[in-house]
């Protein structure tokens, strides 16, 4: 049976701030590490020797060719290179692919063996201030298995970012997506709030408003965002609110159940930006209260979404 054939609602899982991961190994080194990616990014895990490998000229170097898998043509990115890994011949063949959703982009992550699939509560993941000491880290956050083992989630933006550049927000379409548009004068003397945790995401972010002239404070997490609202003055001041999905502490889904719960915050425009883009968690999302959904390969149409929110809304 796969380890991915018992999987809990994505409904379920949002309620309770919880995440499912799936664990797997990029090599079978003794003591090597454990790392994980949400169940709901993921698609299925294939033998690697099973599938023929076309190469493509002048790629990337981590991009080692596509494979053809339900009449799909699908890339394959080398992880344990990224990681500082090199697999030998022998390791290869024995090696899997695990096939992944990102945004809509479908592609095949080389790793070694797919553990299990764990399931955790959002407070239960950990951003230690280290991970965020240097804007090329790989790590975004950490757990633990059962037994004590540390499991590191990746930052699989910045993999796209790196490798397929092309498939990522183009940041330089703002302000020339919103100069035709009626900005609301709170959006324009306002502070956009954003709750994010992956670096690159955040620099897209931060880049496509300061094209627009818009303010914005970015937190890493959903509990540091709304632990600030918590404590404003008067919250009906922020004009916007974006937050991504998956984040330690606080899952997105809870950023929006406690705001929309709350008086003095459950007006505010919400929206939810994520590479978790299935019909899902869009509906989920839109059931408990965000005003708007966008993916991140489409960030840069995220500032007139909010535009458009609060000039129906007004």
């Amino acid at each position: 049976m796969s380890v991915l054939s018992k999987v809990d609602s994505t409904t379920n899982l949002a309620k309770n701030n919880e995440l499912q991961l799936l664990v797997f190994r990029i090599n079978n080194e003794e003591g090597s590490a454990f790392y994980a990616i949400n169940v709901f990014k993921t698609r299925e895990v294939v033998e690697s020797k099973n599938h023929f490998m076309t190469q493509i000229p002048s790629a990337h170097p981590l991009l080692e060719g596509t494979i053809i898998l339900r009449g799909l043509q699908i890339p394959i990115l080398n992880l344990p290179e990224w990681l500082g890994t090199t697999l030998t011949k022998e390791e290869i063949a024995l090696s899997n692919i695990l096939i992944c959703d990102f945004n809509g982009i479908i592609i095949g992550l080389r790793i070694m063996s797919a553990y299990r699939v764990i399931k955790k509560n959002w407070n239960e993941m950990h951003a230690p201030d280290s991970y965020r000491l240097k804007d090329d880290g790989v790590v975004m956050n950490d757990t633990r298995l059962e037994d004590g083992s540390l499991c590191l989630i990746l930052d699989y933006e910045k993999l796209l970012a790196d490798v397929v550049p092309q498939a990522m927000v183009n940041v330089h379409e703002s302000p020339e997506n919103i100069k035709d548009l009626n900005m609301p004068t709170k959006l324009i003397n306002g502070e956009v709030l954003i709750a994010e945790d992956s670096k690159t995401a955040q620099r897209h972010l931060i880049q496509i408003f300061k094209n627009a002239g818009i303010q914005m404070k970015l937190f890493d997490n959903g509990k540091k965002l709304v632990d600030y609202i918590f404590e404003m003055k008067d919250p009906s001041i922020i004009p916007a609110i974006i937050t991504d999905i998956e984040m330690p502490e606080m899952s997105g889904f809870t950023v929006i159940q406690t705001l929309r719960k709350n008086v003095t915050t459950k007006n505010i425009p919400i929206i939810v930006n994520s590479s978790m883009t299935g019909e899902n968690n869009k509906r989920e999302a839109e059931m408990l209260g965000a005003s708007g959904f966008i993916d991140k390969t489409k960030s840069h149409n995220v500032i007139p979404l909010i535009i458009e929110v609060m000039n129906t809304h007004s």
